[in-house]
């Protein structure tokens, strides 16, 4: 007589936001996966569909409302999570039929709610899945990158800015745990670590750097210990992952890193959100005001890593923010010669102290300061790109095509001074049959434009 395995119930998720809200949805997976459910890749074949919002800027709010919408019209039966869960009267009161909303990294209650709405599966032969935890778990981005969380929360309280009253204070994670998340992540093909939390200088301060023994010796809850030891991890084929540093507030400490770049054990990158130079915006931003300190600092930088990438983003339109504050920015970036920059319009949030600032700028200012600032930081990246015409650069390998009529297959990568998602690629041509997503090659480059390069393998 045959066995009837009881059918698993089957989850659909809709993933908004930053790379900190991915994370919590692989974790979130993780979970559900080993409590017997199984993923649905469509609203059609889903018995539940989790959302998980974003609530950073109102117009993410909006898009997260459109993703619910979408999913209640397609499904019916969803379970909102993440950032915005925090106003769960205003997702009612759009979605009285919503199943559960819940806040950014509860995953008890997340989980809880999917277990009322879609009870698991149990028997022997469930039970018998693999434990997910003890291989990494479950990744939503390619096999060959993955982020890497330190830490939830922010100390800081940025006028403009909700995130500590979404996500919390300052929480860092055990070193240990930290360390050995990558070292699995690495050992299941990652080629790339992401490290990112809202404020990765600042890990271990809520913990007191609190050491912890790690392969029988002390390592310290620090950004410097942690980058040290990130460096040291081995892939598969016995070379250093990338490990690429995010969110990067530029502590003085910041300065012990950049050795490690020019060692080799860190990628030549940083990720350093600036948000504006002029220093009367920035001290509405309630943000430091030492830009003049920080362009030496990329100067000295540069000099020990030649090859270091800084990348950051700015705030244009901030309450206040003059035609003397913006032309001083301008400048500032034409001294600081950042290597990728993304700008964003200045957008009032519920509940930031920014909205009760005087002067607020029209928004055809905003349009035209942000035009001119993509401008301006177009021109710095093509000058800084053309540069590279003729070097030999390694490259991480993130698709690969198929042969053109003339056998010629092409591909997709990405230098060590480009992050997944955020900034530019590296086009390449005529590479070999054999090549993988995932591969680090050494390439020839050959030509560039304002963002990308496009190269050749050596």
């Amino acid at each position: 007589m045959a066995t009837k395995i009881e059918t698993a119930p089957r989850v659909g998720m809709v993933s908004l936001g930053c790379p900190k809200a991915l994370v919590d949805s692989e974790r979130i997976l993780t979970r559900l996966r080993a409590d017997g459910y199984d993923m649905a890749p469509d609203y059609a074949g889903a018995d539940v569909v989790l959302v998980n919002t974003c609530g950073f800027l109102d117009s993410a709010k909006e898009e997260s409302l459109e993703a619910i919408g979408e999913a209640m019209a397609a499904n019916g039966r969803v379970i909102v999570t993440g950032c915005m869960g925090n106003e769960a009267d205003a997702i009612r009161a759009r979605f009285p039929d919503v199943l559960a909303v819940t806040g950014a990294h509860q995953y008890e209650d997340v989980v809880g709610a999917v277990h009322a709405a879609a009870p698991p599966a149990r028997g022997a032969y469930v039970d018998l899945i693999p434990n997910l935890d003890a291989i990494g778990g479950l990744k939503l981005t390619p096999r060959h990158y993955s982020y890497l969380k330190i830490s939830e929360g922010c100390n800081h309280r940025c006028s403009f800015c909700i995130i500590p009253s979404l996500r919390g204070d300052l929480a860092s994670r055990r070193i240990d745990a930290v360390l050995r998340e990558a070292e699995k992540l690495v050992a299941a093909g990652t080629k790339e670590l992401l490290v990112i939390s809202q404020d990765t200088s600042a890990y271990g301060v809520d913990i007191r750097h609190q050491p912890r023994v790690w392969k029988g010796r002390e390592v310290r809850a620090h950004m410097t210990d942690l980058a040290r030891e990130l460096g040291g991890l081995r892939t598969v084929e016995g070379r250093a992952p990338w490990v690429r540093l995010h969110y990067v507030y530029p502590y003085p400490h910041v300065d012990q890193v950049i050795p490690l770049m020019a060692e080799g054990l860190l990628t030549p990158y940083l990720d350093i959100p600036f948000q504006h130079a002029a220093p009367s915006v920035l001290k509405r931003m309630k943000r430091p005001a030492n830009e003049a300190k920080v362009l030496g600092r990329l100067k000295a930088w540069r000099d020990i890593c030649p090859d270091i990438a800084v990348r950051s983003s700015f705030v244009v339109g901030f309450p206040g923010e003059t035609e003397a504050d913006f032309d001083y920015l301008l400048d500032w970036l034409d001294e600081a010669q950042l290597d990728r920059v993304g700008a964003f319009r200045f957008e009032p949030v519920e509940g930031a102290a920014a909205n009760a600032l005087p002067d607020p700028v029209p928004e055809a200012v905003k349009e035209e300061r942000y035009a001119r600032i993509m401008e301006k930081t177009a021109a710095i990246s093509a000058a800084k790109l053309k540069a590279k015409i003729g070097r030999t650069l390694p490259v991480i390998v993130d698709e690969v095509g198929e042969a053109d009529e003339d056998g010629d297959i092409g591909a997709t990568a990405r230098s060590q001074a480009d992050a997944p998602e955020i900034d530019g690629h590296v086009f390449l041509r005529n590479v070999a049959a054999t090549l993988k997503q995932g591969d680090i090659i050494d390439v020839k480059v050959e030509d560039a434009d304002e963002h990308d390069l496009f190269g050749v393998p050596v």
